[in-house]
């Protein structure tokens, strides 16, 4: 017997050792920083007077900087003027191009809301008729317009008018936004486990859920700038910290692997493997914020269907043995 052993000493009565489950830190990091919180007044109005005193002393300097090279140089002053010019025209492009992302999102906002509140057939055709304004220019659309165009003349009830337009219109964009997030998700979980710097996990789950977000947008009309996007992304953020959505819980843990498979994965496996579940959630967010039409017709996508495509191979149910 060794020294210093209690030999009354059980080793079935020991307390437990508690499981310690990933959590997805990266992930759960990441939606607060994308989340951002909501500035106050005074902040807003600091923001844009610093802006505004940025602006003007910018001006200043380069009308000075002009002004003063064409008098000492004719031809370096007219080349200086002529750079300004263009640096001037590319800002202005960009700002135009935010504004018409911001137009495209806003007006997804505006259809979502007129689908909501069509009641009767005259508003259903009406919000018909914007839809295929919307996706009537689009090649990988034309087949589902085309087949919506036909059938619509058939239904003579609001209700049903709108179910019509989701199945139609709605199904393909569905399975290619589906898509998105699958890929997103499988790319989270692959570099969590993969990479075991400290922040990369962090900066990589923005960066892939910055894209899948912009990519959703766009697949349902919704192209939006750099700003817009990361507009877009705070929603979708913000939405999911108010609901306590990517608090971490049992159930989202038995989604991603049945019972106790996490606990005998190694730690950043598993936290690869909860880092994309939480990804997917995003995601399936992201599809509600950006669907010009309600989930009605067609069923919502689950996160537990989601991640299991996208970590298909990766990890394996206890119902084939545990295994992985």
């Amino acid at each position: 017997m060794e020294a210093g052993v209690d030999p009354s000493f059980d080793p079935a009565l020991a307390p437990a050792v508690p499981e310690v489950l990933p959590d997805g830190r990266a992930m759960q990091a990441a939606v607060r920083i994308g989340a951002g919180r909501r500035r106050s007044a005074l902040g807003r109005f600091a923001v844009w007077a610093f802006g505004a005193l940025f602006s003007f002393v910018l001006s200043v300097a380069a009308w000075e900087f002009v002004t003063g090279l064409l008098a000492a140089n004719t031809a370096l002053g007219f080349v200086a003027l002529g750079l300004v010019g263009l640096a001037v025209l590319a800002a202005l492009l960009l700002a135009l191009r935010e504004a018409a992302g911001f137009a495209r999102l806003a007006r997804l906002d505006g259809l979502r809301a007129r689908v909501a509140g069509a009641v009767t057939l005259a508003e259903a055709r009406g919000v018909l008729g914007a839809l295929r304004g919307l996706y009537g220019g689009r090649a990988d659309m034309g087949w589902a317009v085309a087949r919506l165009a036909e059938r619509e003349g058939d239904v003579l009830d609001a209700d049903a008018l709108i179910r019509l337009a989701e199945v139609e219109l709605m199904g393909p964009l569905d399975t290619a936004a589906r898509a998105e997030v699958e890929q997103a998700a499988r790319q989270v979980a692959t570099v969590t486990a993969l990479v075991p710097l400290a922040l990369a996990d962090v900066a990589m789950a923005l960066v892939a859920n910055l894209r899948m977000v912009r990519r959703i947008a766009e697949i349902y009309g919704g192209r939006a700038g750099t700003l817009g996007s990361m507009r877009l992304m705070r929603r979708v953020f913000g939405h999911l910290v108010a609901t306590g959505a990517v608090a971490l819980t049992d159930d989202l843990i038995g989604s991603v692997a049945g019972g106790g498979v996490l606990a005998r994965l190694s730690r950043r496996f598993g936290e690869g493997v909860v880092n994309g579940a939480l990804t997917a959630r995003v995601g399936v967010a992201a599809m509600e914020v950006c669907r010009p039409m309600p989930f009605a017709a067609l069923a919502r996508p689950g996160v537990t269907e989601t991640v299991g495509r996208a970590l298909a191979g990766l990890v394996r149910r206890e119902d084939d043995g545990g295994k992985v």
